[in-house]
Parts: C-alpha cells; sequence; structure tokens
C-alpha cells in the first residue's frame, strides 16, 4: 500500500520578526511566489531547517533527470528539487520544481521517503528533503530555473556518478539521498517494472 501525500506546510510557527536585526519581516513578492523578507535591508529569509520537495517523474516509461547548475551537487544528475517557500505545501512545491525544472505538469502517487540531514555543529542550517514518486501529466521535457540539461533514462541505463571529490559533509548527505532514491532504477527493466506496479 502507498504511503499518503501530506500537503504540510513548511512554515508551522509564522515569523514576523528576522532573528539577526530585529527587524519585521514583510512579504514580497518574487517571480511565482511570496517570500518574507527583511524590511530595512530585503534579504530573503529562510528557516534553520532547509525544506525541500523533490520528484521522481516517470516519464514514457522512463526517469527523468536534471542536471544541476547549483550546490548542492552542481553537475550531477538528479532529480528536480527545490526549496519549499513560507506557507506552501509540500506537495505543491514538488509540482511547482518539476514544472520550473523539467517543463512536465505531474501528479504525485506516493509519498517514497522524508530525509533529515545530521545535525553537525558548525552548520547553520538542516536540510529535510520530502520525495515523491510521479507521473508527468503534460508538457515537454525542457531543462529551465537550476537546470543545465534534462535526459531521460530507461531502467538500468541510469548515469555512474561517484561520489562528489572534495565535496562537503551537505554534499554527500544529499548524494546518498540521491542514490537511495534511483536505486530501483539501476535494477534490470522487468524487475524496475513489477516495482513499480
Amino acid at each position: 500500500m502507498s504511503a499518503p501525500l501530506y500537503a504540510h506546510s513548511v512554515n508551522a510557527l509564522q515569523l514576523h520578526h528576522t532573528s539577526l536585526c530585529h527587524c519585521q519581516l514583510v512579504p514580497a513578492p518574487l517571480a511565482h511566489v511570496v517570500r518574507r523578507q527583511c524590511a530595512a535591508c530585503a534579504t530573503a529569509y529562510r528557516s534553520n531547517r532547509e525544506s525541500v520537495a523533490l520528484a521522481l517523474i516517470e516519464h514514457e516509461h522512463q526517469l527523468v533527470l536534471i542536471q544541476r547548475t547549483k550546490a548542492p551537487l552542481a553537475g550531477y544528475w538528479a532529480p528536480p528539487a527545490g526549496h519549499v517557500e513560507f506557507g506552501e505545501a509540500v506537495t505543491h512545491a514538488a509540482i511547482r520544481e518539476a514544472r520550473e525544472e523539467s517543463g512536465l505538469n505531474i501528479m504525485l502517487e506516493s509519498l517514497t521517503g522524508v530525509y533529515t540531514e545530521p545535525d553537525r555543529p558548525t552548520a547553520n542550517t538542516r536540510m529535510v528533503i520530502t520525495a515523491y514518486r510521479s507521473h508527468s501529466l503534460s508538457g515537454a521535457p525542457v531543462a529551465g530555473d537550476d537546470a543545465g540539461d534534462i535526459k531521460m533514462f530507461s531502467p538500468g541505463e541510469l548515469p555512474l556518478q561517484p561520489p562528489p571529490p572534495g565535496g562537503t559533509p551537505t554534499d554527500y548527505w544529499v548524494y546518498g539521498v540521491i542514490q537511495e532514491l534511483i536505486a530501483p532504477w539501476r535494477r534490470p527493466p522487468q524487475r524496475v517494472l513489477r516495482l513499480l506496479k
């Protein structure tokens, strides 16, 4: 039985002032979203927990991967993913990021997993990745937003990507999460099809 989809909002606690300068946070439209930013310096505020929504997209029986252009894992192939904005449901963020980075409109099928980055004394933030299994409904695969390229991979044909040399702890953690999520697609075609049913 598939795990249920949860439409959690990233800001269960509404923040009204920055933690550093104590200036008031005001809503500010930015592209397709509204972010809270400092009224004095216009710095956009993010929580110390980076909530990320990720979509494993099946398109025409292939897995959609984009080539990342930003850290973590710049240059690596990975499923479309991005930050959940304040007040945005995680499910909505997964659908939005998929559309922005891959050009595909998708339907979420099930919750694949929630991954929390280990706490580190030297880190200012901890990433939380919520991953969903999905399939495309419409659109054409086109790299956009933070994606430098886009490709579809058949079962058993995923690119071999070694751990990032000289990467940060976050790089290695995200790398491990992605490898776990795409592992079923490394298996022979018939095995993958059975797992997806």
